[in-house]
């Protein structure tokens, strides 16, 4: 199938798909699958939890004040779970890869089953204007929970996404979809309760799949949000590459000290790494999380993708201890970058520049 956005002046296009900048994906083959499950087996891993994974009440008194706050919104990320952040910022409640299934499936009676519920169900948030999506992977994409957030009193959601989505959200009758190439920007424009604020797609290490026969043929991406109050990285899935330093070079004059400094929040992976010669050209491990940390130039970070669904060989509650491991060597203090519970906000200093 050729790819209708194909740009031959652009790198990461190919006639049939994408592909990364900085190093090609290939997808594993079938003895590379067959050789991880069976050391998997022999080595008894998953390991099973040696302390539950921390869920906390939302504070729903402030979630809904905030969200009705306009441009008096204190900016705030609450931690839904795995991927998912309720992001309140510049008058506007965004969601980050919205997933609220059992299952991350295309089926909800197999696959990884949810460990955690999430922290906000999708009754108790408030009007959602915009959804951010990273890629089409199922636990990122989730049917039903976008099925849910179109039937959301008020419309639905505005959804902004890497190239190659918008008929698969047209053929569930959602057509507010903006997609983007990378380093593309959309601006929400300004109203009288909410900031103008320019949404950027940016790079990642990953790739794309829907079925057996879709691989790499749509776009992935992190994002970028530049509300006046706060700026916020969200990385998506990714594995490591320099592309996280290109991002900080191309915001470089926007984040001089004059101008507020860097990203006041970035949204960084930990989980799903093990073992690294399967999992490392895809997901980072938290060390490699930390690194991207210091490469993109943020004042403070929130963990995500971990604890919810069992993805991959390490225990569940691994990655917050490897990221305590990494902080250390890395001489970053807790506050830095916290591994917040289910249903916890982290309520961030408004941006000052």
């Amino acid at each position: 199938m050729k790819n209708p956005h194909f740009n031959p002046a652009k790198k990461h296009h190919r006639p049939d798909g994408f592909q990364n900048n900085h190093q090609s994906f290939h997808g594993k083959r079938w003895h590379e699958i067959l050789r991880w499950r069976w050391e998997a087996w022999r080595a008894g891993h998953p390991k099973p939890l040696q302390e539950p994974i921390p869920v906390v009440k939302p504070d729903l008194a402030f979630i809904h004040a905030n969200a009705k706050a306009g441009l008096a919104m204190q900016p705030a990320a609450t931690w839904i779970g795995h991927i998912t952040v309720l992001l309140q910022v510049g008058g506007l409640n965004i969601l980050t890869d919205p997933v609220f299934s059992q299952r991350c499936f295309p089926v909800q009676g197999a696959g990884p089953k949810r460990h955690t519920p999430p922290g906000l169900a999708l009754a108790e948030l408030p009007h959602i204007d915009v959804v951010l999506l990273s890629h089409n992977h199922y636990d990122h994409l989730d049917e039903g929970s976008m099925l849910a957030l179109k039937q959301q009193a008020g419309g639905a959601p505005l959804v902004i996404c890497p190239l190659g989505h918008k008929q698969w959200f047209a053929r569930r009758g959602m057509h507010r979809v903006e997609e983007l190439d990378w380093w593309d920007t959309h601006v929400l424009q300004a109203t009288e309760r909410n900031a103008r604020i320019p949404v950027t797609l940016v790079p990642a290490q990953h790739w794309s799949a829907r079925t057996a026969t879709d691989a790499l043929r749509s776009l992935w991406g992190g994002f970028v949000v530049r509300s006046p109050d706060c700026h916020v990285f969200f990385a998506g899935d990714t594995g490591y590459s320099k592309d996280f330093v290109d991002i900080r070079q191309h915001f470089a004059r926007e984040h001089t000290p004059e101008n507020g400094g860097g990203f006041d929040l970035a949204l960084l992976p930990i989980g799903a790494y093990e073992p690294r010669w399967f999992m490392k050209d895809q997901h980072v491990n938290p060390e490699e999380s930390v690194q991207i940390f210091h490469d993109i130039g943020c004042k403070r970070a929130m963990a995500v993708h971990w604890g919810t669904f069992q993805l991959t060989d390490e225990a569940l509650d691994e990655p917050p201890r490897a990221l305590a491991r990494a902080r250390r060597q890395a001489g970053l203090s807790e506050d830095r970058f916290q591994a917040l519970a289910v249903g916890e906000s982290m309520r961030i200093p408004p941006r000052q520049g």
